[in-house]
């Protein structure tokens, strides 16, 4: 790792969630003593350049020509570099030989990843040669799944601290989130119920919380398909969108973790409404609604700049005990989820990782960089995690 001439590579920069991450790296740590050796790659060295020039990078800046059909030029790029940041979606399609690279090249790698079918995929296929070659490969960083494993990770800490034992029962709970899902997201989910219809068993893994978690199967785990009222919010509860990948990703850090919090683990993630007849009413809309609204967003396209610095996001987490004690604690973003915060988490998770020595082998961002990642999100990209009394 030592002759390696760069940091951090943003595969995928000209698109428009790489091309966020790339803004941020080129002025967020511009000047900075702690400023990254980094460089944008893609498929077009002329589109890098306009991108570069776009985003107001310095002229230095390194552009790779890297092609997700072209082997070659991903082990090129992985060899260059301790990290790789990739947005190139849908990771099913586009992301395995780039996996592959850098398992090969023991270089570590972080995406933005929501395809638990492809995740499991990979972890069969390339754990054991992660692990002997260091390569720490990372899945979701972005907004699936970061505030939910982390904020799981901070709940269960202090739930520890307190009560001297881990939660057996968390809930987690949007409280607000003004933002839609990317064009990437959407993008991912049509590919993945194409995999589904070519083949069926896929669809068993995809409904079972344990499916990144091989060799483990916990409890039974609350579906999230249906409206309920919850008595620890007081409110209505809608079915919420990412809770099939979030879900999988906090029961793989307890898994990877050595079941730091019981191999008895309930989880679930949900939407708040209100209260009554109304938060009823709302809650059965929501679940009979299309989760991505009218969205036309493809891969590539965005909302504009006012809009990702306009939106926000508020999660609840709940932790329950048998004999009815709780504890509770909030995460919270400062920008919209789908790119104006994800392109901050993908980013400090690749700094993170620079910052960090660990294991290789395939991870989560809360099982791998835990604490660390924490205080990095909190003190660079705009999201915080407090205990509510």
């Amino acid at each position: 790792m030592a002759s390696r001439d760069l940091d951090i590579i943003v595969y995928g920069a000209t698109g428009f969630t790489g091309r966020l991450v790339a803004e941020y790296l080129a002025h967020h740590y511009k000047g900075r003593a702690d400023a990254p050796r980094w460089a944008m790659a893609g498929r077009s060295l002329d589109k890098l350049a306009e991108v570069r020039d776009l985003i107001g990078a310095d002229e230095e800046t390194p552009l790779i020509v890297a092609d997700a059909d072209d082997p070659g030029s991903l082990d090129a790029m992985a060899a260059r570099t301790r990290v790789v940041l990739t947005t190139v979606g849908p990771y099913q399609l586009y992301g395995s030989a780039l996996v592959a690279a850098c398992v090969r090249a023991g270089t570590a790698y972080a995406d933005l990843c929501g395809e638990p079918g492809w995740m499991r995929e990979m972890i069969d296929a390339h754990q054991g040669a992660a692990r002997a070659s260091g390569a720490r490969i990372t899945f979701s960083c972005g907004f699936d799944s970061i505030p939910f494993d982390l904020g799981v990770l901070f709940l269960q800490a202090e739930a520890v601290k307190r009560h001297g034992a881990p939660a057996p029962r968390v809930k987690g709970r949007v409280r607000q989130m003004k933002g839609g899902a990317s064009g990437g997201t959407i993008a991912s989910l049509t590919e993945t119920l194409k995999a589904v219809a070519k083949k069926p068993s896929l669809a068993l893994l995809l409904k079972s919380s344990f499916a990144l978690t091989p060799g483990f199967e916990g409890p039974h785990q609350p579906s999230g398909l249906v409206p309920e009222h919850d008595p620890a919010t007081g409110t209505w509860t809608a079915p919420f969108v990412m809770a099939p990948i979030n879900t999988k990703n906090v029961h793989r850090t307890n898994f990877l973790l050595g079941h730091r919090w019981g191999t008895d683990l309930v989880y679930d993630e949900m939407v708040m409404t209100t209260i009554g007849d109304a938060g009823k009413a709302m809650a059965e809309a929501m679940a009979k609604a299309n989760p991505f609204g009218d969205a036309k967003l493809k891969p590539g396209e965005g909302p504009s700049r006012e809009d990702r610095e306009n939106g926000f996001y508020d999660i609840l987490f709940i932790g329950e005990y048998p004999d009815g004690r709780t504890i509770r604690a909030s995460v919270r973003g400062d920008r919209d989820p789908g790119y104006g915060s994800t392109s901050k988490m993908l980013a400090e998770t690749g700094m993170t990782l620079l910052a960090t020595e660990g294991e290789g082998g395939i991870w989560t961002p809360g099982a791998l960089l835990g604490q660390a990642l924490i205080d990095r999100l909190t003190a660079e990209a705009g999201l915080s995690f407090q205990i509510e009394e």
